[in-house]
C-alpha cells in the first residue's frame, strides 16, 4: 500500500470514529477495564493546548454509591449510570492568554474533552458530554478548588442504547472561504 493509500484509508478510519460517536442516554453497569480508561486519560494527555500549557484537571469518580450525591450535580439518570463519571475542569490562571487577552483554558479543557469521546468511542466506550450541571454542588461534591472550573461531565462505560441518527448542518452552511 502506497503512503497515500495508507493515508486516505487511515482518514476513512477516523471518519467512521466520528460519525459512530455518540451521546449515549444509557449504560450497562458492566465495569471499565483499567487498560482502557488509562488509554482513554492518556488521550487526554495528549490533546494539544494552546503554549503546550495543558491548563486541565480530570476527575475520574466511580459511581457506585454515590448516585444520591451525583443527583446534586446533574439529574439525568445516565450522568450516574455508568460506571465512571469524568470531570475536566481548567485552572485558567495556567492558560495562554492571546494578545487581546482572551484566556485559552476552555478551548484547551474542549479539545482534550474530545480526544476523550473520540478514544471512548474507539474502545467500544460510550459518552455523553454534560455541560448544563450545577456548578456549586460539583465543586462542593467533588471538593473542587477555588482556582480551578468545573467545565464539562462525561458518564463512560459500555452503552447499553443505540445511536439517534444525527442531524448535522452541509459543510456549505458551516464554512466560508476567503471572506465570511
Amino acid at each position: 500500500m502506497t503512503t497515500p493509500e495508507l493515508a486516505m484509508k487511515t482518514f476513512e478510519s477516523f471518519v467512521d470514529l466520528a460519525r459512530s460517536r455518540y451521546s449515549v442516554q444509557s449504560f450497562k453497569k458492566s465495569p471499565v477495564e483499567d487498560e482502557k480508561l488509562s488509554a482513554v486519560l492518556d488521550a487526554v494527555r495528549l490533546a494539544p493546548t494552546a503554549a503546550n500549557r495543558q491548563p486541565f484537571r480530570f476527575i475520574v469518580i466511580r459511581t457506585a454509591g454515590k448516585e444520591e450525591e451525583l443527583r446534586r450535580i446533574y439529574a439525568r439518570s445516565f450522568f450516574w449510570e455508568a460506571p465512571l463519571l469524568i470531570c475536566a475542569c481548567t485552572v485558567p490562571s495556567e492558560a495562554w492568554k492571546r494578545s487581546d487577552g482572551k484566556n485559552y483554558s476552555d478551548v484547551d479543557v474542549a479539545i482534550a474533552i474530545d480526544h476523550l469521546t473520540l478514544a471512548a468511542a474507539s474502545l467500544g466506550l460510550g459518552t455523553h458530554w454534560v455541560g448544563a450541571f450545577d456548578t456549586g454542588a460539583a465543586r462542593e461534591v467533588l471538593g473542587i478548588p477555588g482556582d480551578a472550573e468545573p467545565v464539562a461531565f462525561t458518564p463512560l462505560g459500555y452503552p447499553a442504547d443505540r445511536p439517534q441518527e444525527k442531524q448535522r448542518k452541509g459543510v456549505s452552511e458551516l464554512v466560508r472561504y476567503e471572506h465570511w
